[in-house]
């Protein structure tokens, strides 16, 4: 198995990955921390970083057509050219502390953006300029654990965006982001021959969870079930966090 993964944290791995993708699928959001947070609680949570990295992409780029004229690039380049600044950092001061330190980091960084997110704020205006540079660094930083879309959507969930702006710019923004982080990991040897192999095995489990969750088969509220995502992305946060400090 990948990662020397025994057979019960590959089921384990299976079914996270199957129902991160499910969610992503209907909600648009979290399947790269739904992920990693369920890893930390098996094995290595950096393990996973580049595996997710490679299926966001593979997933955004299937999502990437016509979506053209809906993209705000001006936000894109801004964004990138900060997390250019931001990811380097993040890479140096994740992968120079020991397994449990990053374990209980990443689990804290979730926990905190679970809370942001179920706040909901609200900005009276779309954000300009500088404004999406620092949102750029956040998101750079935090793809240091692969998890560099939850700052960006909790960013544009704030702003009173067009919903095709939105989705648009972020299907644009992320295969770039993730182009410029693949040889970053690979340079702190994130990247090796079971990444490769794990990310062949979850492809199928990711297109199909993606693909049943954007049929919207449940009678259930997009936003709603977004809160639900939200509330499990943070127990498996907790889970992480406990076997980090025990």
């Amino acid at each position: 198995m990948p990662f020397d993964l025994g057979l019960g944290a590959s089921i384990w791995m299976g079914c996270a990955i199957l129902v991160a993708a499910f969610i992503r699928g209907y909600s648009g959001f979290g399947y790269s921390a739904m992920v990693i947070a369920a890893s930390g609680v098996v094995t290595n949570p950096l393990h996973f970083v580049a595996v997710v990295v490679i299926l966001e992409t593979a997933m955004s780029l299937q999502a990437a057509r016509g979506i053209g004229k809906d993209v705000d690039w001006r936000r894109v380049w801004l964004m990138l050219a900060g997390a250019a600044v931001g990811l380097p950092l993040g890479l140096w001061a994740l992968t120079g502390i020991s397994e449990e330190a990053a374990r209980a980091a990443i689990s804290i960084y979730i926990l905190l953006m679970c809370g942001v997110l179920l706040a909901g704020w609200r900005l009276k205006s779309e954000v300009r300029g500088a404004g999406n540079l620092v949102a750029g660094v956040a998101s750079g930083l935090a793809n240091a654990p692969g998890m560099g879309g939850l700052p960006v959507a909790a960013f544009f969930a704030a702003q009173p965006m067009q919903a095709a702006t939105f989705r648009a710019t972020l299907i644009a923004f992320f295969p770039l982001l993730d182009i410029y982080s693949g040889p970053l990991y690979w340079w702190h040897g994130l990247v090796t021959w079971d990444t490769l192999w794990a990310a062949l095995a979850a492809l199928p489990l990711t297109f199909l969870g993606n693909w049943l969750g954007s049929r919207h088969f449940l009678n259930t509220d997009p936003q709603d079930f977004r809160r639900f995502a939200i509330l499990l992305l943070g127990g498996l946060a907790v889970m992480g966090l406990i076997r980090a400090v025990l």
